[in-house]
C-alpha cells in the first residue's frame, strides 16, 4: 500500500485500547505497521506483533520501525514465521487483529487464527472484494459459504470499507475491501468444532443439491442424512446456503447423538 489515507484508515479501525496486544500479519515494507504504531503510541501498554513470512522483509522491519517511529521499538516485535503456522508459542496472546492479507490465503489464514489464538476478539483486514463479500454474507445470500459459516462460528463480520485498486502498487486486477469482525461466543452444542465443520464442507461441496443429497455422504446414506436432519429440526429439502451455524451444529449434534444410542 503507498496511501497514507488507506493504512490510517486500518488503524483507526482497529481502535486500539488499553492492554492491546496487535497482531499484524503479512507487514511487508511495514507501511501498515507505521500507522498501526503511530494509533498505539498514545495508548497505555500497547504492543504490536508483525508476523512475516519473507525473511528479507523480516529482517528489514525493524530497522524502519526503529528509523520511523524510535518510541515504539521496545513495543513492538517482528516474527519471522508463515501466518498458518503460529500459535501462542510464536505469537504470545493477541487481542486483536489487523492485516492485509494475501487473496488466496485470506480466509484460511483468519480461520486459523482464531482456532490457535482464543485472545483474539476483534480485528479489520483487507482482502479481495470477492473474499470480502463470502466473510461477510448470511444464510440466504448467494455468496453464503462455506467461509461465512465456519467464520459464524467464532465471530461476527461486516464490511467496514472499500478500498481504490490505486493504493497498491503495482496496481492489482482485482478490486479491495476492509472486513471488521468481533468474537463472540460459539454456538451451544456438545458437537465439536471438527465436527460442524465436517457438516459445513458436505453441505456445501456440492451446493446445487437438497441437503438430503449433499449429506448422503457424510451421513452414511441419503435416508440416514434425511433422518439426522429431521431430528435437528432441518428441512431435508433445504440447501447448505440456507442454513445458519447453529443449524449445521444441531445436524452435528444428531449424528453424535444417533452414535451413542
Amino acid at each position: 500500500m503507498v496511501e497514507q489515507g488507506t493504512v490510517r484508515q486500518i488503524a483507526t479501525l482497529v481502535e486500539v485500547r488499553a492492554g492491546d496486544v496487535i497482531l499484524e500479519v503479512g507487514p511487508g515494507l511495514g507501511s501498515l505497521t507505521l500507522a498501526l504504531l503511530e494509533a498505539a503510541s498514545g495508548v497505555n501498554d500497547t504492543r504490536l506483533v508483525a508476523v512475516e513470512i519473507d525473511p528479507v522483509l523480516a529482517a528489514e522491519l525493524p530497522k524502519t520501525i526503529a528509523e520511523r517511529v524510535p518510541g515504539m521499538v521496545d513495543r513492538a516485535a517482528v516474527v519471522a514465521a508463515d501466518a498458518m503456522q503460529v500459535g501462542e508459542a510464536e505469537v504470545g496472546t493477541p487481542t486483536v487483529l489487523a492485516a492485509n492479507l494475501p487473496y488466496n490465503v485470506a480466509v484460511p489464514v483468519v480461520l486459523h487464527l482464531l482456532a490457535e489464538l482464543p485472545s483474539l476478539d476483534r480485528g479489520v483486514v483487507m482482502v479481495q472484494a470477492e473474499v470480502a463479500d463470502r466473510m461477510c454474507a448470511g444464510p440466504g445470500s448467494r455468496v453464503y459459504g462455506v467461509p461465512s459459516a465456519k467464520l459464524a462460528w467464532y465471530v461476527s463480520a461486516r464490511p467496514a470499507g472499500t478500498v481504490p485498486r490505486s493504493v497498491f502498487w503495482p496496481v492489482p486486477n482485482v478490486d479491495s475491501k476492509l472486513v471488521s469482525f468481533t468474537r463472540h461466543d460459539a454456538p451451544p452444542t456438545t458437537a465439536s468444532r471438527a465436527e460442524v465443520f465436517q457438516v459445513v464442507d458436505a453441505a456445501f461441496g456440492q451446493r446445487r443439491k437438497t441437503l438430503r443429497a449433499a449429506l448422503a455422504g457424510w451421513a452414511g446414506s441419503a435416508p440416514e442424512a434425511e433422518l439426522l436432519l429431521r431430528a435437528a429440526d432441518v428441512d431435508p429439502g433445504a440447501r447448505g446456503e440456507a442454513l445458519t451455524i447453529e443449524d449445521f451444529a444441531r445436524i452435528a449434534e444428531a449424528r453424535q447423538a444417533s452414535r451413542t444410542k
